[in-house]
């Protein structure tokens, strides 16, 4: 049957305030009960005219006669004048009081005027009660508070402890796990929740892994009829326009790359990343050889030689893209800087562009994504950059966008001083 989380949290609350009940119970029939002063104030002011000598006698007569009334009373009395200056005392010693405050009053003391403006405390012999009991009532108040907190922590705990498991299962599959699930245990609407946490990752799951399936298959089949149509560009007779035939090269050259960029990210989705086998790579050569490639000017720092762990393809690609960013936005013309940064080494492609507005400095590493006033002239689809924050990331490294001095941006990849785990202590690509 189905334990409804509300009535759980309900009885523990009626369970806490029963016990509240009883024991407050308890602590007023020992205090009220027990210690409440029984005699009569008429009969016993009576009593006290009879016993004590006037007011004149001498103060050692006073006292012999306050420890006879003590001894036939059983109380502990306190004998002042007029003034309030204590006369003679008998019993147990104890601070007369005129009235009851408000957390003593359990062991309230009797106070007694006499005619001739003497003034006689009593209280029940022996002080305040033995053991427990003589906490007084905030103290009994205050275990009462205890076994109210004792019973409510196991149903809250066992609560917030679902819900924290919950919890970073939902923040494991938000981050990019989509294995992530939860343990369901219990019967309740918590346990419930996390049931359908479960099926929905689950169907996600299967949707993703069915859409990259698919994408690397499609983008896998692009390939022939890719070929043939390069094929058909080379064989185009002399009367094609040289203008005609290198627009049909560049679009089919775009339409490659966009297809090994399409293979590349879904294979990072697919987890890919985790099979990635690192070599030592001299970064300082690998980058050289891609700025050469495009003219453009490359510059080592502090450090370039460190020996560096990686994926040589995928380090290459990351360059390349960064490279070819810059000369389709940056106006042609870029330089790159390789050095080390403490504990990182760093890539960094800067060009003089018309820069990129803060807002967007994170939005261009999204897939497809276009900064605002590109066109498609210029080459690109948008899933250059967002290529290059995968890579780094799958190195242990961050890409980002900065601001330049002097006008246009800066692409920075940075990763771990020596790279990933694994591979040689030195090499190159």
């Amino acid at each position: 049957m189905m334990r409804k989380l509300y009535l759980r949290i309900y009885l523990a609350v009626l369970a806490s305030i029963a016990l509240s009940v009883i024991l407050t119970g308890i602590a007023a029939a020992i205090f009220a009960g027990e210690n409440r002063f029984r005699p009569r104030d008429e009969f016993f002011a009576a009593a006290v005219a009879v016993m004590l000598p006037p007011v004149s006698a001498p103060a050692a007569e006073q006292q012999r006669a306050l420890e006879r009334w003590q001894q036939l009373s059983g109380y502990d009395l306190v004998l002042l004048d007029r003034q309030g200056v204590i006369i003679a005392r008998a019993g147990d010693d104890f601070s007369p009081r005129m009235r009851e405050t408000r957390w003593r009053a359990p062991f309230n003391q009797q106070q007694v005027a006499l005619d001739d403006g003497r003034t006689l405390y009593a209280r029940p012999g022996g002080g305040p009660p033995k053991g427990w009991r003589g906490l007084g009532l905030l103290g009994v108040l205050a275990l009462v508070g205890l076994a109210v907190a004792i019973s409510a922590w196991p149903v809250v705990r066992r609560l917030t402890r679902d819900l924290e498991k919950l919890e970073r299962g939902v923040a494991a599959f938000g981050s990019g796990n989509l294995a992530a699930r939860v343990d369901v245990r219990g019967k309740d609407e918590v346990a419930r929740l996390a049931a359908t946490f479960n099926d929905t990752a689950a169907r996600i799951e299967t949707l993703m892994r069915v859409n990259r399936s698919l994408l690397a298959n499609a983008s896998h089949e692009l390939r022939s009829p890719l070929a043939r149509l390069r094929m058909a560009v080379e064989t185009l007779g002399p009367d094609v326009a040289p203008a005609t035939r290198e627009e049909i090269a560049r679009n089919v050259r775009e339409l490659d790359e966009l297809i090994d960029e399409i293979l590349l990210a879904s294979r990072f989705e697919a987890g890919a990343a985790g099979t990635m086998r690192p070599e030592g790579l001299d970064l300082r050569a690998l980058a050289a050889e891609e700025c050469a490639r495009l003219g453009f000017e490359f510059h080592s720092g502090e450090g370039a030689q460190t020996p560096f762990n990686g994926d040589p393809r995928l380090i290459r690609r990351l360059m390349r893209n960064l490279l070819e960013n810059a000369r389709r936005y940056g106006g042609g013309k870029a330089e790159a800087l390789l050095y080390a940064s403490h504990d990182r080494m760093r890539f960094d492609v800067g060009d003089r562009g018309p820069g990129v507005p803060e807002a967007e400095r994170e939005r261009i590493f999204e897939p497809f994504y276009r900064p605002a006033g590109a066109s498609e002239a210029s080459g690109g689809v948008g899933l250059g950059l967002a290529l290059v924050r995968q890579i780094a990331r799958s190195h242990g490294g961050e890409a980002q966008c900065l601001a330049r001095d002097g006008g246009g941006a800066c692409f920075r990849a940075e990763f771990p001083l020596h790279g990933m785990p694994g591979g040689s202590a030195s090499g190159a690509a």
